[in-house]
């Protein structure tokens, strides 16, 4: 069977509508399908009874919250979307996105950046982030790309890395196990940790209640995912995986296109079937 369990429309920072986005994962085989956007649900409203024949659709969100003054994120899956501890969820993390956007804004003025405020805050839609002002750095011609915005004003520890507003994990963990659903945490090597580090994050999202792992995200190598097998199996984590997918011209972030979960690891689908 062919799993997706991590992926954005443009109810996000994703460059598809929900309705496309389905019909791409159709496209690609993918059986069982979840869209995560960052903090809201939105997606889930669009689509309505729209899934393609052959494509389980679960109800997917990716919280943003913090660790050790450091932001992660979580995908919580198989949330009831019309529960009221996510629409408290997702009010709570709509304000809290839309003062961070607004504090990176000023931050990244007062170093000399050139900013429009209302055009950006206009093209970022409902849920402002840091890809929007990356991609606003670009067409103004003040990076050479996107990743370069991230590398220089924009990644952990650069000077638009706001933290504050977001919930603590346990915090985040709760409002998914709340609404039914099983909290993931996502693509743990994208955090920049230590073995150690990553192992201490294990352990207290376990401790907290957090259920599973992206084991695989997008396309990484096999010492990678080996890691990440060592973790689920010490801290006793179901696995899942998904693309991380955003938009058709990242080739690492394909739907679809990633690795099995490795062997005695199980998976996290495993509840919802």
């Amino acid at each position: 069977m062919i799993v997706d369990l991590h992926s954005h429309s443009n109810c996000s920072d994703g460059q598809l509508t929900p309705e496309q986005l389905l019909s791409e994962a159709s496209k690609a085989g993918i059986e069982l399908f979840s869209i995560t956007d960052h903090d809201t649900l939105a997606a889930y409203r669009q689509i309505g009874t729209a899934i393609p024949e052959k494509l389980t659709l679960l109800p997917g969100i990716e919280l943003s919250c913090t660790w050790r003054k450091m932001t992660i994120h979580l995908v919580g899956l198989n949330v009831e979307p019309e529960s009221q501890v996510m629409a408290d969820a997702e009010q709570a993390q709509g304000l809290a996105r839309a003062e961070r956007f607004e504090k990176i804004i000023h931050r990244l003025k007062k170093i000399g950046l050139s900013i429009d405020n209302d055009q950006l805050i206009a093209n970022a839609g409902q849920c402002p982030g840091r890809p929007h002002i990356a991609k606003y750095l670009l067409e103004t011609g003040q990076v050479n790309s996107e990743r370069h915005a991230f590398d220089k004003y924009l990644g952990q520890g650069k000077t638009g890395d706001v933290k504050e507003c977001w919930p603590n994990m346990d915090k985040a963990i709760r409002w998914i196990t709340e609404s039914g659903g099983v909290a993931v945490l996502a693509h743990p090597l994208k955090y920049g940790l230590t073995r150690t580090k990553l192992m201490e994050l294990a352990l207290e999202f376990r401790e907290s209640g957090g259920k599973a792992i992206e084991v695989v995200s997008g396309q990484q190598n096999p010492n990678q995912t080996a890691l990440l097998r060592t973790v689920a199996t010490r801290f006793d984590l179901l696995g899942s995986v998904g693309s991380d997918f955003h938009r058709p011209d990242q080739p690492w972030a394909r739907l679809g296109r990633v690795a099995p979960l490795p062997k005695g690891i199980a998976p996290v689908w495993s509840l919802f079937s």
